[in-house]
């Protein structure tokens, strides 16, 4: 999808933006639909724990290893071949996974489902800034808050119910006919945007991406182990090889063909936007990982009910999607992401004092609060860093931020449960008993939670209200060589 496209839409929201955000509300919906199946996947398919763990950190892998490459894929191919690629790979993953007669065939299809999903987030956002106009982005980018905030929180509620009556192959039974209407009814009514530019693709450039951001996230991934010494490696050798790739991308954009283009970092708002972003998704990844084991292990939960504990809160954040983004297109971006901000330290903050009594009112309020400061700083930042790039690197705006949010995940997974377990360990080693001791671990994870959430206060005291390119203007340079103005 070539930059070279008739003016943004402005009014409702287009078609295209509708049929993009159902598809995407489905395949973030079966990205953690698994949560709850692990213990069914041990049992029928006689793996341990450790192994059965693999259909969640495959699909993470899987989605560091190709967001990359979607920018420059999503210039290369029509939106409508975009979006059959996607929505055909994610189906051939699911119907595999379904059949699946033994686990290596099941993660297999949970590989591929994952590869069609990580082209559909930057396809939706790369759309979404292309075809609608900047006084409506707010509205719209808020829809899609919904769309993408329901889906988390509805997944392991929707997992837990079916697997109270059925196996864990109707996750992806289920899943199928969805899926399979979605993509019929977007082949339907969905349009061209832009014209697909010509280009090879740099065959090392996408070993670089997948061998380093696949091993950055892999490595961090191996901390919950509760060894150091490998890990620490794998995640040293992922720097180097994404520090190789950086080198590779300059090099190439001296010719026009980057994979993914860095010029992205010359804007100021967008370098903001993703480090708070990143910053944002790491604290909030970490707080889903640690509330549910609080949940189950100290105060003994069932997965289904600590799903509809939680459920409040993701539905919120993206109930109050569309109501942000309207805030967002009348007072600018600061009046929601300051408070945003400070809301999201102060839940991380208060969950440092749970206990083993801790009503479950507090919980709920602290988690909604969460969600909530989330939604009203997310929909802002991603308007204000995409709005604030040129028309022909949204696509590469959207990689590059879907990648980052992948590695931040994993920081953010690995970085609360290695604080959890040492913390933990420590005080058993020194008498404590074990459930005193796992609280205590948990408590500290939350503290670091909040501390990295004061960055996020920083950078949004630092973005501007709007965007400096109100009308589609370049806040980084153009390249002015012909050969450089499709990269």
């Amino acid at each position: 999808m070539s930059a070279d496209l008739s003016p943004p839409v402005k009014g409702g929201t287009p078609t295209v933006i509708r049929v993009l955000v159902l598809a995407t509300f489905v395949v973030i919906l079966n990205e953690t639909i698994m949560i709850n199946a692990i213990p069914r996947l041990m049992a029928d398919l006689n793996v341990t724990e450790v192994t059965a763990q693999w259909v969640s950190t495959a699909f993470m892998l899987t989605m560091a290893a190709i967001i990359p490459t979607t920018g420059w894929f999503l210039q290369r191919v029509s939106t409508r071949q975009a979006y059959a690629v996607a929505m055909g790979v994610f189906i051939a993953g699911t119907l595999l996974s379904a059949l699946a007669p033994n686990f290596v065939v099941l993660l297999l299809g949970r590989i591929i489902q994952a590869g069609g999903t990580a082209v559909m987030m930057p396809l939706l956002m790369t759309t979404l800034m292309t075809v609608v106009a900047e006084q409506d982005r707010g509205r719209v980018m808020g829809n899609v808050t919904l769309a993408i905030s329901v889906a988390p929180a509805m997944g392991p509620v929707i997992s837990g119910l079916i697997l109270q009556v059925a196996s864990w192959r109707w996750l992806f039974v289920i899943m199928l006919p969805i899926a399979g209407i979605v993509t019929w009814l977007g082949l339907r009514q969905l349009e061209n945007v832009g014209e697909p530019e010509a280009g090879a693709i740099d065959v090392l450039s996408v070993a670089l991406a997948a061998l380093g951001f696949g091993g950055l996230v892999y490595g961090l991934s191996k901390f919950h182990g509760g060894g150091y010494a490998v890990p620490s490696l794998i995640v040293a050798g992922g720097l180097l090889l994404i520090g190789a790739f950086v080198l590779r991308q300059l090099q190439l954009q001296r010719t026009g063909t980057p994979l993914l283009d860095l010029r992205v970092l010359l804007s100021g708002t967008y370098t903001k936007a993703l480090v708070l972003m990143s910053v944002a998704f790491l604290a909030m990844l970490g707080s889903m990982i640690l509330l549910p084991l609080y949940l189950q292990n100290l105060r003994h939960l069932s997965p289904l009910e600590t799903g509809l504990l939680v459920m409040p809160g993701g539905l919120a954040m993206g109930l109050l999607g569309p109501t942000v983004g309207r805030l967002f297109d009348k007072f600018g971006g600061r009046a929601l992401v300051i408070p945003g901000s400070i809301a999201i330290t102060v839940a991380l903050a208060g969950f440092t004092q749970i206990s083993l009594t801790t009503p479950y009112w507090q919980l709920l309020a602290l988690h909604s609060l969460l969600m909530v400061a989330l939604a009203a700083t997310f929909t802002p930042v991603f308007t204000l860093g995409l709005g604030a790039l040129p028309m022909h690197l949204y696509s590469h705006g959207s990689s590059m931020l879907g990648t980052l949010q992948q590695v931040a995940a994993a920081f953010g997974t690995a970085l609360v449960v290695t604080i959890m377990s040492a913390r933990s360990t420590s005080l058993i080693d020194a008498g404590t008993d074990p459930t005193t001791a796992a609280l205590d671990g948990m408590r500290l994870a939350f503290a670091v939670s909040a501390v990295l959430a004061l960055v996020v206060i920083v950078m949004a005291v630092l973005l501007p209200n709007r965007a400096a390119n109100p009308h589609g203007a370049p806040e980084v340079d153009e390249p002015k060589a012909p050969e450089l103005a499709k990269s």
